[in-house]
């Protein structure tokens, strides 16, 4: 290469993508107001924990194919092993939090023990990871899909007191996992051992962090602008529609990196750690170096800049709720409120075109519908959720059914 970097095949120029596809939105969530951009904060949110999951499938789908000689079998094998591996990721994580609440659902013994509760919502949750690592899936996806059901279904299920528990002693365990991430990041960037390797040439380690950091920049406006310009598009309120400003927040959000990347890094060029070989260790320390500048140096930046895109206005009675108190959740525009769902099977909905005429319409807002309806017909009857009330068994609520608010 022009470079000097060394060799290099074309299984690492493809997980040199990967590595740098896994974003850390960390910083912009921090600063990001869900009550007041609720969308914007879920597309954020989103893009940030599905690309850390879709990153690590798709580096463990290179990792197991010949990519020496591309053809179109090895094509159709790379797709077919990527989307085995997200499908069921995702199945063995949905399952796993329908497990959980039903568990908790049925389990009388535990009903009123807020440390068992809490206890056992977290070992389902850590069983989801475990599972999906002794079945060499992804267990970052895996998790994550179980949340979303655990969110729906479990913590619905528990009393009030293990609500309160459970959303703080989750949001404390994140804020001591992200420290601990950071400084291992911070550590492992002062290991003298790696930056020796690339002493007598610090240039070319300089060059290959630019245009490493060039390549996010103009990478990511290359997909989110033309992305968001199709998607609004299809939007026909205004509202739901992402403005420029909203798009450079997303843009700006997914050019930081984080532990993810090094990781991947260390698994692609490294062996237990340690490498001997110059290629490897100029590609790893340019990795930390964009990390490390995309962390400190955007992220610093993320703030004055969000604040000068989205100035902060008067509360509006939208972001006033009267729900119980609830934890912070992306999936409630997808899996709905059990309100919402009664007053569509009430009859009190707005007349609606045909199914098929609707979905091609407005296609969100019909599957949601749908969603709701199955969701109230046959889902909560068996994993409660939102509205249901605990009976003890054998009482005369259980054996009339009367299980909800």
């Amino acid at each position: 290469m022009r470079m000097n970097i060394g060799p290099l095949e074309i299984g690492d120029y493809l997980a040199i993508g990967v590595i740098f596809a896994a974003t850390d939105s960390v910083c912009t969530l921090q600063v990001l107001n869900q009550d007041e951009t609720p969308l914007l904060y879920s597309l954020v949110f989103g893009e940030g924990v599905v690309n850390d999951a879709t990153s690590v499938v798709l580096f463990n789908a290179i990792q197991s194919f010949d990519l020496e000689q591309i053809d179109l079998s090895i094509a159709l094998q790379f797709l077919g092993n990527f989307l085995y591996l997200f499908m069921t990721s995702t199945l063995l994580g949905v399952l796993s939090g329908l497990l959980s609440a039903y568990i908790i659902k049925k389990l009388y013994i535990g009903r009123h023990s807020t440390d068992r509760e809490v206890a056992l919502m977290m070992l389902m949750a850590y069983l989801s990871y475990m599972l999906a690592e002794l079945c060499y899936l992804s267990g970052i996806l895996t998790v994550f899909f179980c949340g979303i059901v655990m969110s729906h279904y479990t913590w619905h299920n528990v009393t009030e007191s293990s609500r309160i528990t459970t959303k703080h002693a989750f949001a404390t365990l994140s804020f001591v996992a992200e420290i601990f991430i950071f400084l291992y990041v911070g550590m492992d960037a002062m290991d003298i051992e790696k930056w020796r390797f690339v002493s007598d040439s610090p240039g070319t380690s300089v060059a290959v962090s630019s245009v490493l950091l060039g390549l996010l920049l103009v990478g990511r406006a290359a997909f989110v602008f033309p992305l968001s310009f199709l998607s609004n598009l299809f939007k026909k309120s205004q509202s739901e529609k992402l403005s420029f400003r909203q798009q450079v927040i997303i843009w700006w959000a997914g050019l930081m990196r984080g532990a993810v990347s090094i990781a991947l890094a260390y698994n692609q060029f490294t062996m237990l750690g340690h490498t001997q070989l110059r290629t490897n260790a100029i590609m790893i320390t340019s990795t930390i170096t964009v990390v490390l500048v995309s962390t400190v140096v955007f992220g610093l930046m993320t703030k004055p800049l969000i604040r000068l895109l989205l100035p902060r206005g008067p509360p509006t009675n939208s972001m006033i709720s009267t729900d119980p108190p609830t934890p912070k959740s992306v999936t409630i525009p997808l899996l709905g409120s059990a309100q919402e769902s009664e007053a569509d099977i009430g009859g009190h909905e707005i007349h609606r075109p045909g199914s098929l005429r609707a979905l091609l319409s407005t296609p969100t807002h019909t599957v949601h519908r749908l969603w709701r309806k199955f969701d109230n017909a046959f889902m909560r009857p068996v994993f409660g959720g939102r509205g249901f009330v605990p009976v003890e068994p054998g009482s005369p609520s259980e054996r009339n059914g009367h299980q909800w608010r």
